[in-house]
């Protein structure tokens, strides 16, 4: 058999698998749509699972479709955590939606003003996410209207127990410090700054914010 007529056979192998393998994900791309289209959020939470554990898909819209099936489905926490890595993520248009429901979800929690933070982050992200715009100007309004109630809300919770950082503010001070450790301390600077527009938790570390904002301005001299 020559060389040539060998390879044709290897190939003749080979390519049927790669085939099935193709149709495989293609056709779990599609259950998980349907599932998604349909409103089956519990079989869409299965679906849009198998997509990353079977396939390694980890697109950023599906994870989006993951985090909404979450959360559609009364699984509120599973879809905070999906939502979170969203907002950072290079398309700003899922990132604004994971950060506008990251709001929603913060919202019916009652903690309004990182609520807020959260649809302010997502126009940042979108300023067309006309969804979060109205969002951020509604929430506002009520909270302007009711800044004494809230005020003495806050006091009371501080004088109950003082500020703790969350674990995303403790994840994002873990980030700063790993940048300081390389001398990087603008970056730094700007990952707790940035973290602190959607958690209110992270002014926790506000003496580091603040050393790290003076030594920012002695560089700059």
């Amino acid at each position: 058999m020559t060389i040539a007529m060998r390879s044709i056979l290897l190939l003749l192998l080979i390519i049927p698998a790669s085939w099935k393998e193709i149709g495989e994900r293609n056709s779990a791309l599609a259950e998980a749509a349907r599932a998604f289209k349909t409103a089956d959020y519990e079989e869409s939470v299965r679906r849009h699972l198998a997509l990353s554990s079977e396939f390694g898909i980890n697109d950023p819209a599906l994870r989006f479709n993951l985090a909404l099936s979450y959360q559609n489905n009364g699984q509120e926490e599973e879809a905070g955590k999906n939502y979170e890595p969203l907002i950072n993520t290079s398309d700003r248009k899922i990132a604004s939606y994971a950060a506008n429901q990251s709001g929603v979800l913060t919202g019916r929690e009652k903690e309004y003003r990182q609520a807020l933070n959260y649809f302010k982050t997502a126009l940042i992200r979108n300023p067309d996410n006309e969804v979060a715009r109205y969002n951020y100007e509604l929430l506002s309004r009520w909270l302007e209207q009711n800044e004494d109630e809230q005020e003495q809300e806050d006091s009371e919770d501080q004088d109950q127990d003082q500020i703790e950082p969350s674990n995303y503010a403790k994840r994002m001070k873990a980030q700063a410090d790993a940048l300081v450790d390389q001398f990087r301390f603008g970056q730094a600077l700007d990952v707790m700054n940035r973290a602190l527009e959607i958690d209110e938790t992270v002014a926790y570390y506000q003496s580091f914010m603040n050393y790290l904002n003076d030594v920012t301005e002695i560089d700059q001299q």
